[in-house]
């Protein structure tokens, strides 16, 4: 995706319209029992990672729900996401080296900002990496396609177009990749999260608010389809039909 191509951050409107995540996570409990019928995993570690200015507690349902599906669920454990603060690099890459000596390869869940450090886990280790999935991560263009940029440098104290992130971003890593997005995204820019499509990464829309993302029912039945996936057999995800209408055409104009 050309940087020319992400003219500049979502609209005003779409980032109030950012009030509505408090309906998608009720959503997600009134429809707790029906996820139950998800694709259940066998068992291997996943790590989430949480967005920018969040911690492990913004992710606690995604984490909750894997748990259901089978999954050794852990957090990334370093309280607020405040960016590349130094240690965190490298704390991140101890506790994925950790969970591959104990369980095997380790699939990564990243949020936002947090789908970043995913992507940078996941080129810096390949070999203890299963899979990567990240929900509206800012991955191409400049810091102009997302709204976070001035929270962005208050939290991490570097400049937003911070080319360290830029690189942790890309370029796919050489495992499994999903890139989940939503077009009306109030936070970032929608086509900043579109992945180069490869035979090993997809992109896959719902439609959500940027906080929406991780507690959005459509969402984390994408994301246990994802993780469901054997281990030198992932395929795309082709939705059942009676879901098909909450993921749209990703390819569409």
């Amino acid at each position: 995706m050309p940087t020319a191509a992400i003219a500049g951050p979502p609209s005003k409107f779409l980032m109030l319209a950012e009030c509505r995540a408090l309906w998608e996570a009720s959503a997600t409990l009134a429809l707790w029992p029906l996820l139950q019928c998800a694709p259940r995993g066998d068992g291997h570690a996943v790590m989430v990672l949480p967005g920018l200015g969040a911690s492990d507690g913004s992710t606690e349902l995604l984490r909750s729900f894997l748990e259901t599906r089978g999954y050794a669920v852990h957090g990334w454990g370093h309280g607020t996401n405040c960016g590349p603060l130094p240690g965190v690099e490298k704390g991140l890459l101890d506790l994925l080296h950790r969970l591959h000596q104990s369980s095997g390869k380790v699939s990564l869940v990243g949020w936002s900002l947090g789908g970043v450090f995913a992507r940078m886990l996941a080129a810096k280790s390949p070999e203890t990496v299963r899979n990567v999935v990240t929900l509206g991560s800012p991955l191409h263009g400049s810091p102009k396609a997302t709204r976070a940029a001035k929270v962005y440098e208050l939290l991490s104290g570097r400049p937003a177009d911070d080319p360290r992130r830029q690189r942790w971003a890309r370029p796919t890593p050489m495992v499994p990749t999903t890139s989940m997005f939503s077009r009306s995204d109030g936070i970032v820019s929608w086509r900043s999260s579109l992945d180069e499509e490869t035979p090993f990464s997809e992109n896959i829309e719902v439609e959500a608010s940027h906080f929406g993302l991780g507690v959005h029912p459509a969402v984390f039945y994408a994301v246990a389809d994802r993780l469901s996936q054997p281990d030198g057999g992932w395929a795309r995800f082709a939705a059942p039909a009676s879901l098909r209408p909450f993921y749209p055409d990703p390819a569409r104009p």
